[in-house]
């Protein structure tokens, strides 16, 4: 599932560096999305709508493994 939450971030950030933490328990994955303030309005979207889709995709993903699965950005320091 880590791989598929890269290659999104990737695709949207393009070269940008972000950082990606992960903690798991149980059978649920906490990810947590940190970045510099100029590129998490480019990681949210306009509404919401970006990190709402991802949210999602992930979820699919997750639901097909069984699992749980939330993430959450933050900014970096």
């Amino acid at each position: 599932m880590r791989e598929l939450l890269d290659f999104l971030l990737t695709g949207i950030l393009g070269k940008e560096k972000y950082e990606v933490a992960e903690s798991s328990a149980e059978s649920h994955t906490n990810y947590i999305v940190s970045a510099k303030p100029g590129v998490i309005g480019m990681i949210i979207g306009k509404g919401g709508k970006t990190i709402r889709t991802i949210r999602n995709l992930l979820k699919v993903r997750a639901t097909l493994e069984q699992k749980g699965v939330s993430v959450s950005v933050e900014e970096k320091v």
